[in-house]
């Protein structure tokens, strides 16, 4: 391999002296690259690519070069916002066409907007979740059968209340039994919601935390229930407890789901794996997921204003919307076919994959936090 390179060098080199010969024949001044002595007939090396003219004698040009690759910078971020946000599926279009130096590279601009995603949640003192804990009490009942909780919740078959099996040491423990739940708020600032519940009911919570029933065979179960009621109480104390690992974690997760969501898009479009590599569906999920954290950073702001839960709503169905013009105008099918093919990997993304891996996240964040 490094033998082919040499002579690709050298043949690169023998057409520039050719060249340079050519050119002093007819009385043209040509001068050696500094960088790697080849002929230079033309403002720029044609073996390196060096730049003849380094302007070495002027503070002027050099600080107009950085002015010029700061506004060239600037407007191909430029473009890139508008193609990312206006003209779904344009990007992923780019790199396939082989015109990619118009916009940010996808892996570039992929890792940049989840940056400022998560700078904006941290120097803005934003949650992506809280979770306000309430108590519901509960009745115990006695009969013939044993003890049982009466689910508060009417059965919606028979219209009577269900009831939960428990054990005759938790039936007698002191105290009222209560049902534990949680309100969740998304992007709102970290201390504007508390758990408000009775001290009894707090203290009935860690008294179950931390006690187990000697006779209860179901060890791991029991321990899993513990962590859970553990992780109620710390959540009462702080209802943003999981946030810092949720923070820690979640980009993680979504960075491995990106190339997962690029194979199902090759395997729904097998049939055009001629026309569409697996690198160009993978800059497509990339462009995908910046979307998805563009969405993320505008409903950041509109939380603000609007209930949480109709904003966490809207950005999905705006994500969706966009999933499927970016298809549709990537893969250039018809409706009905992208239509189907958008529900299909649609619904096995979510089901399989990301719903699990966000629930694997907030279940780290109880058990490990």
């Amino acid at each position: 391999m490094t033998d082919t390179i040499t002579e690709q060098e050298h043949s690169h080199a023998n057409a520039a002296e050719i060249a340079a010969l050519a050119v002093a024949a007819r009385g043209m001044e040509t001068v050696r690259c500094p960088n790697c002595t080849s002929p230079m007939i033309g403002p720029f090396c044609s073996v390196c690519g060096q730049e003849r003219d380094t302007h070495r004698r002027s503070v002027w040009h050099l600080l107009g070069d950085l002015f010029e690759d700061i506004i060239s910078f600037d407007s191909r971020i430029l473009r890139t916002s508008v193609a990312l946000m206006a003209e779904p599926g344009e990007i992923a279009m780019a790199f396939r066409e082989g015109r990619p130096r118009r916009y940010v590279p996808a892996l570039r601009l992929y890792f940049f907007v989840s940056l400022i995603f998560f700078v904006i949640l941290n120097i803005s003192g934003l949650a992506i979740m809280q979770f306000e804990v309430k108590a519901t009490p509960e009745k115990v009942i006695h009969n013939d059968k044993g003890y049982f909780l009466v689910n508060p919740h009417p059965n919606s078959e028979e219209g009577e209340p269900a009831l939960i099996p428990l054990s005759e040491r938790k039936a007698k423990e002191p105290g009222a039994h209560y049902a534990f739940g949680s309100g969740i708020h998304f992007f709102a600032p970290v201390g504007l919601y508390h758990s408000n519940i009775p001290a009894e009911a707090r203290a009935k919570l860690v008294y179950e935390s931390t006690h187990t029933d000697p006779n209860d065979k179901d060890k791991e179960g029991a321990w899993f229930t513990q962590r859970i009621l553990g992780t109620f109480d710390r959540l009462i104390a702080n209802p943003a407890a999981l946030n810092e690992p949720l923070t820690a974690w979640l980009p993680r997760v979504l960075f491995l789901l990106l190339p997962i969501f690029a194979l199902l898009l090759m395997i729904f479009y097998v049939r055009h794996r001629k026309q569409f590599y697996f690198v160009d569906h993978l800059i497509f999920s990339l462009n995908m997921h910046s979307f998805v954290f563009i969405a993320l950073i505008v409903a950041v702001g509109v939380a603000q204003v609007f209930d949480s839960e109709l904003v966490a709503v809207g950005a999905v169905v705006a994500m969706g919307i966009y999933l499927l013009l970016a298809m549709k105008r990537f893969y250039q099918q018809g409706w009905i076919k992208t239509g189907i093919k958008f529900f299909a990997i649609g619904f096995i993304y979510t089901t399989f994959f990301l719903l699990p891996a966000l629930g694997a996240v907030i279940l780290a964040s109880i058990f490990w936090a």
